[in-house]
């Protein structure tokens, strides 16, 4: 009995998956990278079920807060603290490529890379720019809010839909209890889809070490070490401080175990998504806070990204013996605060705000970027558990300034986790709750 209890936690299930991912694919390579399918299906079950789910979230949470007063003030807090993380974020990544250097001594001719390789993400990249990621925030139908999945058009829509529930309170409630039916009816069905999380685990893994395997690190394994630090660097030197300050331990946050577990296989972040927002509630967040603030920093709140764009950047240019200015310097950071904004939290997504980066920097051989295609799935975990581990932190921080978090709940929750290991209920409704049956949660001053 005690060996098959812990068999029964999602995120022991997880670690098999990856532990056998990785023995058949480095036992049997070309097996293993026959196993991308698997990943990709779980990946795409999930993200199925992220547009509707965030959507019945916002709109609850939004009638919850009421006041459009706090809503405003939830974004406005939101936003800066976003923008505070990625301007550390950058920073990080900058001093940690001075330092460490990773890209001296290479001499790279531009003129000798297959910079070919690079136009799916160049593709992407010419797509983008400020006003057309403005743009692309407004659907073309209200159903196509849905129809591509994509986080910040259902963002827009819920806003709308829950601002116009809040002017007419007693005509909306039926609208807004059919919406909290069917929000507890897709979070069982997430739960469903969660338990093949071990299997998707399992390919992606199988994969990315059949595909590429150890021979793909060679010389620039020095990359790999500096950007692994910058990651670690942040989590110590920002995040723990901010944690501490605001009365808990970030260690703690292990009772997201499994969704950090989820993340490190698949290398996405949105696979996640879901459960945070049951699981940020049952913390004692406030449900209107966490359905602003965590689906817009899947958007605006892409740390890992920031550190990889100037680390990677700097690499570059060691790389081809480009020295750049400090006015040069300024300027890309600049320019990273916006590229790092709207990339999705998703494998590839770090190559294409990269490569939107250099567009734009004349000084930077886009080329470059060629260097790093080989390497970028062994850093893609990183970028997207330094990601969710930010918002996380950055969803409890804001509740916290709004008035919206019971401290008692949050304390009791993150004891229990890291003290027991227990697996937590998927759904908001189910999680949410204390032992009496009411609501931990407070509403926002």
């Amino acid at each position: 009995m005690s060996v098959v209890a812990p068999l029964r936690l999602l995120y022991v299930q997880v670690l098999l998956g990856m532990a056998l991912g990785m023995a058949l694919g480095h036992l049997w390579p070309q097996a293993g990278a026959l196993l991308k399918p698997v990943s990709d299906g779980f990946v795409g079950l999930v993200k199925m079920m992220i547009a509707p789910i965030v959507f019945c979230t916002i709109v609850s949470g939004i009638t919850s807060l009421a006041s459009g007063k706090a809503i405003g003030r939830t974004i406005y807090r939101a936003l800066g603290l976003f923008y505070f993380l990625t301007a550390a974020a950058l920073l990080l990544g900058l001093v940690t490529a001075f330092v460490i250097r990773p890209g001296a001594g290479m001499h790279i001719d531009v003129r000798h890379l297959d910079a070919s390789i690079l136009a799916p993400y160049a593709k992407q990249a010419h797509s983008g720019g400020l006003v057309a990621f403005a743009l692309s925030v407004i659907p073309d139908t209200m159903l196509g809010a849905f129809e591509k999945g994509e986080v910040l058009p259902v963002l827009l829509l819920s806003l709308l839909f829950g601002f116009a529930l809040n002017l007419h309170p007693r005509a909306g409630r039926p609208v807004l209890a059919l919406i909290d039916g069917i929000a507890q009816t897709l979070f069982r069905i997430l739960a469903v889809i969660m338990r093949l999380a071990p299997l998707g685990a399992f390919g992606a893994m199988a994969f990315t070490v059949g595909r590429f395997g150890i021979r793909s690190v060679g010389s620039l394994g020095m990359v790999m070490v500096s950007f692994y630090v910058a990651c670690l660097l942040f989590v110590a030197l920002v995040l723990t401080p901010l944690t501490r300050l605001h009365g808990f331990a970030l260690w703690r946050l292990c009772y997201l175990r499994e969704e950090l577990l989820i993340v490190l296989a698949t290398s996405s972040t949105e696979p996640v998504l879901p459960r945070l927002i049951g699981k940020l509630e049952a913390l004692g967040c406030d449900k209107g806070v966490v359905g602003l603030v965590l689906p817009a920093g899947y958007s605006f709140n892409l740390d890992g990204t920031a550190i990889y764009l100037t680390l990677a950047s700097m690499f570059i240019a060691q790389a081809c013996d480009v020295t750049l200015s400090t006015p040069q310097i300024a300027t890309m950071l600049a320019v990273m605060l916006l590229t790092s904004k709207g990339a999705a939290g998703v494998s590839g997504s770090g190559l294409v705000a990269l490569v939107a980066t250099l567009t734009v920097i004349p000084d930077l051989p886009v080329a470059g970027v060629a260097l790093l295609v080989g390497i970028d799935r062994f850093m893609s975990e990183a970028r997207a558990l330094t990601s969710v581990i930010s918002n996380a932190c950055a969803v409890i921080f804001v509740s916290m300034w709004q008035g919206a978090c019971d401290h008692t709940r949050l304390a009791q929750m993150l004891g229990m986790a890291a003290a027991s290991g227990a697996d937590r209920p998927e759904g908001p409704r189910e999680i949410s709750q204390g032992g009496d049956g009411k609501a931990a949660t407070r509403k926002p001053s």
